[in-house]
C-alpha cells in the first residue's frame, strides 16, 4: 500500500480544515493514495459534537484578546487546544484497506504514538477504556479523534511534544474534570526541550510500519519512497472506542 506523508508546517485550523475536506473527495475518487498530513496550528480551542459553552473556563472575547481562535467541528467530542509545540496528524485513509474496522484503526493510532514514544524517548505510555488516546501515568500526552466521511478518515491525533500546556487551563480538555488526571508533554516528561520538527522524522516510519505502507513518499523525498521494514500491529485488546474526543 502506498502512503503520501505531506509536511504542511506552521497552519491555521480552518485552512487545514479545508484542505482534509478537499483531500477526502479526491481520496474517495482515487486521485489520491491514502494521506497523512503532518502540521502545526496556531492557537486553537476546537469544540466537538458535545462540545458546550462551560467547556469554555474564560469568556470568549478574553480568548480572543489572547491569540486563540475557536472552531465548531463535525468530530465527536468535547473541546481541546491546539497550538505551536503540537504535533497534529491528519490521516485521510480509505478504511476498505484497513477491514473497514474503525475501532482498529483508532486502536492502531493509540498504538502508532505509544511506540513512538518508548523507542525515540524511552517512555511508557498506555490507553485508556474510559478516555481515548494515549497517557503517561495519570496524564494525557495524545488526543484521538476520528471522523469518517464515506469510508475516508479525517481529523486525527494531537500529541503534545513541547506545547504551552497553560493554555488547557482555558477549558475543560476532552471532557477530563478530575483533579487527579492531567495535560503533559514529551519535553515536560523529559525535562527537556523536544521538537515538533524531530517528533515529524521519527513518526513517519512508524505510522507505516504498523498500519502496512510499503510504499511512503514525502516532501522531503518525493519521487524516491521510502520502504520501512515490516512489523506487526500490536495486538488489539479489544476495549470499546467511544470516539468522543481529539482534534
Amino acid at each position: 500500500m502506498q502512503l503520501d506523508i505531506r509536511d504542511l508546517g506552521l497552519i491555521g485550523y480552518q485552512e487545514a480544515l479545508e484542505l482534509q475536506y478537499s483531500l477526502v473527495e479526491q481520496r474517495q475518487k482515487n486521485e489520491i493514495p491514502d494521506t497523512l498530513l503532518l502540521l502545526e496550528h496556531r492557537p486553537v480551542i476546537t469544540l466537538g459534537k458535545r462540545g458546550e459553552e462551560s467547556d469554555l473556563l474564560i469568556p470568549r472575547k478574553e480568548l480572543a484578546d489572547r491569540g486563540v481562535e475557536i472552531a465548531h467541528i463535525d468530530r465527536g467530542g468535547q473541546a481541546t487546544y491546539h497550538g505551536p509545540g503540537q504535533l497534529v496528524g491528519y490521516p485521510i485513509i480509505d478504511l476498505q484497506n484497513h477491514e473497514r474496522r474503525l475501532k482498529r484503526f483508532v486502536h492502531n493510532l493509540e498504538a502508532v504514538i505509544m511506540q513512538l514514544l518508548a523507542d525515540s524517548y524511552g517512555l511508557t505510555a498506555h490507553a485508556r477504556d474510559d478516555y481515548v488516546g494515549v497517557w503517561v501515568g495519570s496524564c494525557k500526552i495524545a488526543a484521538i479523534g476520528i471522523s469518517v466521511h464515506r469510508k475516508i478518515t479525517m481529523h486525527g491525533f494531537a500529541l503534545n511534544v513541547d506545547t504551552d500546556l497553560d493554555y488547557f487551563s482555558l477549558i475543560v480538555p476532552c471532557g477530563i474534570r478530575s483533579s487527579e488526571l492531567g495535560i503533559t508533554s514529551i519535553s515536560k516528561e523529559l525535562g527537556q526541550k523536544v521538537t515538533v520538527d524531530e517528533v515529524k522524522e521519527r513518526i513517519g516510519p512508524v505510522f507505516s510500519r504498523i498500519y502496512g505502507y510499503d510504499q511512503v513518499s514525502s516532501p522531503q523525498a518525493h519521487g524516491d519512497p521510502k520502504v520501512p521494514d515490516k512489523q506487526p500491529a500490536p495486538e488489539l485488546t479489544g476495549r470499546p472506542v467511544p470516539l468522543e474526543e481529539g482534534p
